[in-house]
């Protein structure tokens, strides 16, 4: 008789409690909010800006695989079974042949896309993985606030049918972004994917809302959530509490207080 005790155990990430919904994840994670922190300063710039943003994403891919992903129970002899029948371990484990897709929305999803990828590939059947790559930019009007979105082109490697979407994208500001990516895929031949989820850095209150609005099936992962524009009396609230009167986006459409444009930072590039 195996032991039985990992076969039925449950998973739960720690969480920020609010009222934005179930499918909103924001992490309470000191070690990831302690990394996040250094990674707005700054005085913090390259190589130390690429090295934080895989240590952050590195953990949280693996939050996000664990708490999503589906398992199945498994029995693996061990080296002892040589020595003992009894050289069997018994439980739960991911799913090997989950179908998986991780999108790189440049310029920014770069990184965080390729740490997506390596550990997928690491833990499931490599052949079972896959990485996409969509090209868009930020459209701004006379104000320099976000209007839409331009993609240039993309790079799809097949349909989605019954795969788990993942959109590891930094910074979640408009949903402007967020919300083409996934459309994409939500119309793309072959129908529409089992699950998607974003993993983030930073989002707002009115990303949230937008992409919820547009796409009720996402599933929201975040290290932290910024409202910094909000009223005095509501940032002392629960969050989503006052959901209509919390604001973490200034004129230009940038998060406050926020880390800059991660795009820009990453890649030297201030374009």
């Amino acid at each position: 008789m195996l032991d039985r005790a990992y076969n039925s155990y449950a998973y739960h990430p720690s969480e920020l409690p609010h009222r934005y919904g179930k499918q909103v994840h924001l992490l309470a994670d000191p070690v990831l909010l302690t990394m996040l922190a250094k990674l707005c300063r700054p005085q913090t710039v390259q190589p130390e800006v690429t090295s934080l943003i895989r240590d952050i994403y590195e953990t949280l891919v693996r939050v996000v695989i664990a708490n999503e992903f589906p398992r199945r129970e498994m029995e693996v002899r061990t080296r002892m079974f040589t020595a003992t029948p009894l050289g069997v371990w018994s439980g739960s484990i991911l799913d090997p042949e989950t179908k998986v897709v991780t999108v790189n929305i440049a310029r920014a999803g770069m990184q965080p896309s390729q740490v997506a990828f390596e550990t997928l590939t690491r833990l499931l059947n490599p052949d079972a993985v896959r990485q996409d790559h969509i090209y868009m930019s930020r459209v701004t009007g006379e104000s320099h606030q976000v209007v839409g979105v331009a993609v240039s082109g993309d790079k799809i490697g097949g349909d989605v049918k019954n795969a788990i979407v993942l959109f590891p994208d930094p910074m979640g500001a408009t949903g402007s972004s967020m919300v083409r990516a996934a459309s994409m895929y939500k119309n793309i031949g072959g129908g529409p994917p089992h699950k998607m989820v974003s993993l983030h850095l930073i989002v707002t209150p009115e990303y949230i809302r937008r992409v919820l609005q547009e796409l009720p099936e996402m599933v929201i992962y975040a290290v932290r959530l910024d409202r910094g524009l909000s009223p005095p009396e509501v940032l002392g609230t629960e969050l989503g509490e006052h959901w209509d009167q919390e604001k973490g986006l200034n004129e230009r459409d940038y998060i406050v207080p926020g880390a800059g444009g991660l795009g820009e930072i990453l890649n030297n590039s201030y374009v």
